[in-house]
Protein backbone atom coordinates (compact mmCIF):
# COMPACT_ATOMS: atom_id res chain seq x y z
CA UNK A 1 0.00 0.00 0.00
CA UNK A 2 0.96 3.39 -0.60
CA UNK A 3 0.66 6.72 1.93
CA UNK A 4 -1.37 9.24 0.93
CA UNK A 5 2.13 11.58 0.37
CA UNK A 6 3.37 8.75 -2.22
CA UNK A 7 -0.27 8.66 -4.13
CA UNK A 8 -0.21 12.32 -4.23
CA UNK A 9 3.60 12.72 -5.55
CA UNK A 10 2.16 9.79 -7.89
CA UNK A 11 -0.52 11.40 -9.22
CA UNK A 12 1.41 14.75 -9.52
CA UNK A 13 4.19 12.59 -11.50
CA UNK A 14 1.56 11.43 -13.86
CA UNK A 15 -0.16 14.81 -14.84
CA UNK A 16 2.88 16.56 -15.29
CA UNK A 17 4.04 13.50 -17.82
CA UNK A 18 0.49 14.15 -19.53
CA UNK A 19 1.17 17.17 -19.80
CA UNK A 20 4.19 17.21 -20.95
CA UNK A 21 3.55 14.33 -23.19
CA UNK A 22 0.07 16.08 -24.28
CA UNK A 23 2.28 19.24 -25.49
CA UNK A 24 4.70 17.39 -27.35
CA UNK A 25 1.49 15.32 -29.50
CA UNK A 26 -0.20 19.05 -29.32
CA UNK A 27 3.00 20.58 -31.11
CA UNK A 28 3.61 17.78 -33.79
CA UNK A 29 -0.16 17.56 -34.72
CA UNK A 30 -0.72 20.87 -35.36
CA UNK A 31 2.45 20.96 -37.44
CA UNK A 32 0.95 18.47 -39.44
CA UNK A 33 -2.58 19.40 -39.85
CA UNK A 34 -2.14 22.75 -42.08
CA UNK A 35 -0.03 22.22 -44.77
CA UNK A 36 -1.47 24.60 -47.15
CA UNK A 37 0.48 27.59 -49.15
CA UNK A 38 0.66 30.35 -46.84
CA UNK A 39 -0.46 33.22 -49.67
CA UNK A 40 0.87 36.76 -48.18
CA UNK A 41 -1.75 39.63 -49.30
CA UNK A 42 -2.80 43.03 -47.71
CA UNK A 43 -5.73 43.49 -45.69
CA UNK A 44 -7.46 45.18 -48.82
CA UNK A 45 -6.29 41.81 -50.93
CA UNK A 46 -7.52 39.79 -48.62
CA UNK A 47 -11.08 41.00 -47.99
CA UNK A 48 -11.13 41.01 -51.77
CA UNK A 49 -10.74 37.33 -51.99
CA UNK A 50 -13.01 36.59 -49.70
CA UNK A 51 -15.90 38.55 -50.48
CA UNK A 52 -15.73 37.33 -53.83
CA UNK A 53 -15.85 33.61 -52.13
CA UNK A 54 -18.70 34.17 -50.01
CA UNK A 55 -20.50 35.04 -53.09
CA UNK A 56 -19.67 32.66 -55.35
CA UNK A 57 -20.75 30.61 -52.13
CA UNK A 58 -23.90 32.73 -52.00
CA UNK A 59 -24.85 32.60 -55.72
CA UNK A 60 -24.49 28.52 -55.92
CA UNK A 61 -26.87 28.65 -53.36
CA UNK A 62 -29.14 30.23 -55.39
CA UNK A 63 -28.71 27.73 -58.87
CA UNK A 64 -29.04 25.58 -56.11
CA UNK A 65 -32.43 26.87 -54.86
CA UNK A 66 -32.97 27.91 -58.70
CA UNK A 67 -32.95 23.78 -59.91
CA UNK A 68 -35.08 22.61 -57.35
CA UNK A 69 -37.47 25.21 -58.60
CA UNK A 70 -36.76 23.79 -62.29
CA UNK A 71 -36.07 27.63 -62.86
CA UNK A 72 -33.55 27.05 -65.73
CA UNK A 73 -33.80 30.69 -66.83
CA UNK A 74 -32.80 31.72 -62.59
CA UNK A 75 -30.15 28.97 -63.05
CA UNK A 76 -28.84 30.80 -65.98
CA UNK A 77 -29.04 34.30 -64.32
CA UNK A 78 -27.51 33.23 -61.25
CA UNK A 79 -24.18 31.44 -63.37
CA UNK A 80 -23.57 34.16 -65.48
CA UNK A 81 -23.45 36.59 -62.23
CA UNK A 82 -20.55 34.23 -61.62
CA UNK A 83 -19.27 34.01 -64.60
CA UNK A 84 -16.01 36.24 -65.96
CA UNK A 85 -18.12 39.46 -65.76
CA UNK A 86 -17.74 38.85 -61.74
CA UNK A 87 -14.05 38.48 -62.89
CA UNK A 88 -14.18 41.87 -63.85
CA UNK A 89 -14.00 43.72 -60.55
CA UNK A 90 -10.79 44.94 -59.69
CA UNK A 91 -8.69 41.98 -59.35
CA UNK A 92 -5.93 43.57 -61.63
CA UNK A 93 -4.62 43.82 -57.64
CA UNK A 94 -4.14 41.02 -57.31
CA UNK A 95 -1.74 39.77 -60.23
CA UNK A 96 2.06 39.70 -58.97
CA UNK A 97 0.69 38.99 -55.60
CA UNK A 98 -0.95 35.51 -55.62
CA UNK A 99 0.61 32.62 -57.40
CA UNK A 100 -0.19 32.20 -61.21
CA UNK A 101 -1.57 28.64 -60.13
CA UNK A 102 -4.06 30.09 -58.21
CA UNK A 103 -5.01 32.95 -60.54
CA UNK A 104 -5.93 30.22 -63.22
CA UNK A 105 -7.98 27.94 -60.78
CA UNK A 106 -9.53 30.89 -60.13
CA UNK A 107 -10.24 32.09 -63.80
CA UNK A 108 -11.08 28.18 -64.70
CA UNK A 109 -14.33 28.92 -62.14
CA UNK A 110 -15.54 31.86 -63.86
CA UNK A 111 -15.45 30.09 -67.05
CA UNK A 112 -17.09 27.32 -65.50
CA UNK A 113 -20.33 29.46 -64.91
CA UNK A 114 -20.75 31.20 -68.12
CA UNK A 115 -20.85 27.54 -69.75
CA UNK A 116 -23.23 26.97 -66.81
CA UNK A 117 -24.86 29.65 -67.45
CA UNK A 118 -25.02 28.80 -71.64
CA UNK A 119 -25.99 25.27 -71.39
CA UNK A 120 -28.98 25.85 -68.22
CA UNK A 121 -30.29 28.20 -70.95
CA UNK A 122 -29.46 25.82 -74.07
CA UNK A 123 -29.93 22.03 -72.83
CA UNK A 124 -32.77 22.97 -70.00
CA UNK A 125 -31.01 20.02 -67.82
CA UNK A 126 -30.75 20.06 -64.84
CA UNK A 127 -28.59 17.25 -63.95
CA UNK A 128 -26.25 18.42 -66.26
CA UNK A 129 -26.31 21.73 -64.71
CA UNK A 130 -25.39 19.62 -61.35
CA UNK A 131 -22.52 17.81 -62.61
CA UNK A 132 -20.96 20.85 -64.37
CA UNK A 133 -22.02 22.22 -60.40
CA UNK A 134 -20.69 19.43 -58.40
CA UNK A 135 -17.04 19.38 -60.96
CA UNK A 136 -16.82 23.42 -60.82
CA UNK A 137 -16.93 22.73 -56.89
CA UNK A 138 -14.13 20.60 -57.12
CA UNK A 139 -12.04 23.30 -57.65
CA UNK A 140 -13.14 25.52 -54.82
CA UNK A 141 -11.88 22.44 -52.59
CA UNK A 142 -8.63 21.96 -54.34
CA UNK A 143 -8.15 25.80 -53.80
CA UNK A 144 -9.65 25.78 -49.80
CA UNK A 145 -7.09 22.36 -49.62
CA UNK A 146 -4.41 24.30 -51.02
CA UNK A 147 -3.76 27.72 -49.70
CA UNK A 148 -4.29 29.79 -46.98
CA UNK A 149 -4.46 33.80 -46.65
CA UNK A 150 -2.89 35.73 -44.26
CA UNK A 151 -2.57 39.39 -43.51
CA UNK A 152 0.78 39.18 -41.55
CA UNK A 153 4.35 38.51 -42.84
CA UNK A 154 5.82 35.57 -41.16
CA UNK A 155 9.22 37.26 -41.42
CA UNK A 156 8.39 40.18 -39.48
CA UNK A 157 9.23 40.50 -36.01
CA UNK A 158 8.15 43.32 -33.69
CA UNK A 159 10.88 46.29 -33.18
CA UNK A 160 13.31 45.41 -30.49
CA UNK A 161 12.79 47.75 -27.34
CA UNK A 162 15.84 49.59 -26.48
CA UNK A 163 18.10 48.32 -23.81
CA UNK A 164 18.37 51.67 -22.49
CA UNK A 165 14.70 53.07 -21.84
CA UNK A 166 14.59 55.85 -20.20
CA UNK A 167 11.17 57.57 -18.39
Amino acid sequence: MYTDTQKDHMNHLVTVLAFILGLGVTSAFAENIDKRQILLVSSAQRAHVLEEMRSLLSGIQNILAALARDDMAAVAQYARALGMGMRAKAEDHLHGVLPKEFMQLGMSVHRDFDRIATDAESLQDPKHTLRQLSESMNKCVACHASYQLHTESLSIRPKERSRHHKH
